[in-house]
């Protein structure tokens, strides 16, 4: 699943390609995937809207439209949006095609849990998906003693409590894992073990990953590309995630993995305490 760093480089790429263009029409060939307003048409809504800016709200790519309208885009497990500068034939798992004044903007997902959802700009952040998401980590707003009070409120898992959007927005399991390895901190401890130390550490390393993800254009392994259609290379970064069974990279040991918070997890039972 796109996490932080993977929506932000395809909101930085679609911004590039895409950003004043007018959408002159769009296809739906799989409904479910493009949520309308009411009872309102998902392709008479988009047609002949500018696209006037990009945002990114944790996971979620918002797209604002003039005149009022806001596509909110969840990439769930594995959606893509993908510009192309020219006519591209359409495949089996594309779902929505935006037919651009200059290019198109196709929307696929092989899995077809994503959606492409439209709302009134004024009312996106009430919508349900966005209103319960916590703070943004790398907000200049968001500080070690933010991190540290929502970290006090769960009786969890510090990898439970991470993965949970209503603590802290946009890290899932690939971030989650390489923060906890860089501050050091076994991924099942409980949040209330923490000391302040700790909670520094891993705020920092937190910044860190998510900065170093964004600017690698995000992990690749199978489903996930930019929307130039390239893959990010912080896989070839990756110290834990993924690497069960390895030995670590920082002490040689075998790197443990287990089941935490329903989620693979992976970590160094010597570097992180």
């Amino acid at each position: 699943m796109p996490e932080l760093p993977e929506v932000e480089s395809i909101k930085l790429t679609l911004a590039k390609n895409t950003l004043g263009k007018k959408i002159l029409d769009a296809e739906i060939f799989w409904p479910p995937a493009a949520v309308s307003i009411a009872d309102l048409d998902f392709a008479e809504l988009v047609k002949d809207r500018v696209i006037e800016n990009f945002d990114r709200r944790g996971k979620y790519l918002l797209i604002g439209l003039n005149n009022g309208i806001t596509m909110i885009v969840h990439f769930r497990m594995t959606g893509r949006l993908i510009y192309y500068p020219e006519k591209q034939p359409v495949d089996k798992h594309t779902h929505v095609v935006f037919y651009l004044d200059e290019g198109e903007m196709h929307y696929s997902d092989i899995r077809k849990f994503g959606r492409i959802q439209l709302v009134p700009t004024q009312k996106a952040s009430d919508i349900s998906s966005l209103a319960k998401l916590g703070p943004e980590p790398l907000d200049e707003c968001f500080a070690f003693d933010t991190l540290g009070q929502r970290l006090a409120k769960k009786k969890s898992s510090i990898k439970a409590a991470l993965l949970d959007q209503a603590v802290i927005a946009g890290l899932g399991n690939i971030y989650a894992d390489e923060a906890l390895f860089r501050a050091g901190i076994l991924p099942g401890r409980n949040t209330q073990s923490l000391k302040v130390s700790e909670i520094i550490l891993l705020y920092n390393s937190i910044c860190e990953v998510l900065t170093e993800g964004i600017n690698a254009r995000g992990t690749s392994f199978r489903d996930y590309r930019d929307a130039d259609g390239n893959r990010g290379s912080f896989q070839e970064n990756l110290m834990v995630y993924g690497r069960g069974g390895m030995e670590c990279k920082e002490c040689g040991s075998l790197l443990q993995r287990e089941k935490i918070a329903g989620r693979t997890t992976v970590y160094c039972s010597q570097c992180q305490k």
